[in-house]
């Protein structure tokens, strides 16, 4: 299989770290993210000095590196596998670093020393490492990595940034879309529906246009974090394969919150609360919790005993269902209800931009898919897989509460760009422009004239 270089967001932030920061990088996320790919790519494109450590392909590189004293030991223990002479400031790409905890807690000793910049690559260092983004706070910058965003798709698929950008502008100036480009939009959408964003399913496709081939490359992925599950539930009695395999059904439910009983009678979220954070951090699964109101600061009306979990690439989720499904979705049959992965889609692109995403759900007004907080304000989104994508009456009752004081409501549906007051209509595949305003220019000084 040729493997297509498809671009990534994350690429220009290792790139920026190669050319500027004097901090480590560590770059995490699930595995098959393609972590590691970029970093080589970035590190070979930049024509930098590298030495590659692998400690799930060198296994016995972990019993030199374990129990390093400090920065004198490591450099000593890294002439024994270095198999030439590194320059200074050559980089030390240390992956699969889960596999010797110790060496990333003492990163800030090899930062100290400075012979040699360091990047760490690895899977599952949220959950081996629990407290690691506290430390070693000033010596180590972090990047999550998560699958490609449907963006990154539609680049690898070939389609143009002219494209792309009057999309862009439809959808600022919140004006229609050309109705043959609209329709391919949703057929690409569709598309990413099936072969999601795993680096290696898309490359598959991109070779193959074989969504069998995709398939057998995503149920490879499934075993490989089944595989993790395992030794995870044996050492610590978790229940990691029951929760992951019940994703798909409690997806599909009309209330997609997470039910517990499922797992048991009686079950209560104590007992199970590990298996969910496991999960998260091992960046299998993405949690949205509710809010009892949305009202900004939405973390202080955060409820995490209630919850959805979303599957971390719609790719791996719909894989989870039968082939029918896939075929449905092809042939955009209106029979099937593809509300579960139009919201999964959603919660990746909403996580992957770094919003803290929530969903509203109130006896007396109804639910609300998500919650988000856009530019300072209140943002609910609904999220439509059908055709009646204008009703909403959850929505409007909770637009027309005045204390809540919400601006504007955003609709991700299947039709075009329409503005109606406060509900603005996108397709679903404008999610890629949702971000939050970025400062053009980050200095400001403050005159103080006059104050001396």
């Amino acid at each position: 299989m040729v493997v297509a270089l498809i671009e990534r967001i994350a690429k220009d932030n290792i790139m920026e770290w190669i050319d500027q920061d004097k901090r480590a990088l560590l770059v995490t996320g699930a595995r098959q993210v393609g972590k590691t790919f970029l970093i080589r790519q970035c590190l070979k494109e930049s024509n930098s000095s590298f030495l590659e450590i692998n400690f799930i392909e060198n296994p016995d590189y972990i019993n030199i590196f374990e129990n390093v004293k400090d920065s004198k030991d490591f450099l000593l223990r890294l002439s024994l596998v270095s198999d030439r002479e590194l320059s200074e400031q050559s980089i030390i790409f240390l992956d699969e670093v889960q596999e010797v905890k110790d060496l990333v807690t003492k990163i800030k000793f090899l930062v100290d020393e400075g012979k040699f910049r360091y990047i760490l690559s690895g899977s599952l260092l949220g959950v081996e490492l629990n407290n690691l983004k506290s430390a070693p706070v000033g010596y180590m910058k972090i990047l999550e990595m998560y699958p490609l965003s449907f963006n990154e798709f539609i680049q690898a698929l070939g389609v143009s940034s002219k494209v792309i950008q009057q999309l862009k502008q439809n959808y600022l100036e919140k004006t229609r879309v050309d109705e043959f480009v609209h329709g391919k939009m949703l057929e690409l959408f569709n598309l990413y529906l099936i072969v999601g964003g795993m680096p290696q399913a898309v490359n598959t496709y991109l070779d193959t246009n074989d969504l069998k081939k995709v398939s057998n490359i995503q149920n490879d992925i499934v075993r490989l974090y089944r595989a993790d599950f395992s030794k995870y539930e044996e050492k610590y009695k978790l229940r990691l394969k029951e929760i992951y395999d019940e994703l798909p059904g409690q997806l599909n439910r009309k209330n997609k919150r997470f039910q517990l009983n499922t797992l048991g009678k009686g079950m209560c979220f104590d007992r199970v609360k590990n298996d969910f954070l496991w999960l998260k951090d091992a960046g299998v699964a993405l949690p949205v919790y509710n809010i009892a109101e949305p009202v900004l600061p939405l973390i202080l009306n955060e409820n995490r005993h209630l919850f959805k979990l979303f599957v971390s690439d719609v790719g791996l989720l719909t894989n989870m269902y039968s082939d029918s499904v896939k075929i449905s979705i092809l042939k955009q049959e209106s029979s099937i209800n593809n509300g579960a992965l139009f919201e999964n889609v959603i919660a990746q692109e909403l996580v992957a931009k770094g919003f803290s995403v929530y969903y509203y759900n109130s006896k007396k007004y109804g639910e609300l898919d998500f919650v988000i907080e856009l530019d300072g304000k209140v943002l609910p989104l609904e999220i439509k897989s059908g055709k009646d994508y204008k009703r909403h009456s959850a929505l409007n009752n909770v637009l027309s509460i005045d204390e809540y004081n919400i601006e504007k409501a955003f609709i991700f549906s299947q039709g075009n760009v329409e503005e109606d007051q406060k509900r603005i209509y996108y397709p679903i595949y404008m999610i890629l422009f949702l971000e939050n305003t970025s400062l053009s220019n980050s200095i400001y000084k403050l005159d103080l004239n006059g104050l001396f």
